[in-house]
């Protein structure tokens, strides 16, 4: 049962960044998953990746407030 609730979750932040990001670059995320209170993004777009690895504090702290702080405490960009 846990982890089908990080599964849950992990669709919901790709459901959020479709929202957030242009399509062009939406389409460049590969997968979402989390594992052990991290939320691991892997990008096949080396600028997109880059922008996400600079942005990294920012895009942690939006999960954290739309899905709860207890759930993440690390953000990886792969």
């Amino acid at each position: 049962m846990h982890g089908f609730e990080h599964k849950l979750i992990a669709f919901e932040i790709k459901d959020f960044l479709e929202d957030y990001l242009d399509e062009s670059l939406f389409n460049e995320i590969k997968s979402v998953n989390i594992e052990d209170k991290c939320v691991i993004i892997k990008i096949n777009s080396p600028i997109l990746k880059h922008d996400f690895q600079m942005r990294k504090s920012f895009y942690l702290k939006k999960f954290q407030d739309k899905f709860g702080a207890d759930k993440f405490n690390d953000l990886q960009i792969l």
